[in-house]
């Protein structure tokens, strides 16, 4: 057996909130839609992960999801545009990414990175 996929579930009572956020500023791809349900995706192939952590590097609190871009001054920018406040960074970390922390529609904690 091999895991396919990971799917990150976020509870939430209007699934269309995460259009502007993750669709609008990261840039996914809407992959399905059952108007209960959303799920969006990269137009491009990822790979599967599981982090478990105990914090999240450099003190901080451990993020709802991580998502790797590839240009984050790109996504800084629209971060920033849509009047999104930073929890943390941008900054450069000691182990090979620059990143910073947002909250997204629904109050989950997000680590937008870029490995350097």
């Amino acid at each position: 057996m091999q895991v396919k996929r990971i799917i990150a579930n976020i509870r939430t009572e209007d699934p269309t909130l995460a259009d502007r956020f993750y669709r609008d500023i990261l840039g996914l791809e809407m992959a399905m839609d059952h108007g209960w349900i959303r799920t969006y995706a990269s137009p491009n192939h990822m790979t599967v992960q599981l982090s478990v952590a105990q914090e999240g590097g450099s003190g901080t609190d451990v993020p709802d999801l991580s998502v790797e871009v590839d240009d984050l001054e790109e996504a800084l920018r629209r971060v920033k545009a849509a009047g999104i406040p930073l929890v943390y960074g941008p900054t450069s970390e000691p182990w090979g990414v620059r990143r910073f922390y947002v909250r997204d529609p629904f109050g989950r904690l997000v680590n937008i990175l870029q490995h350097a």
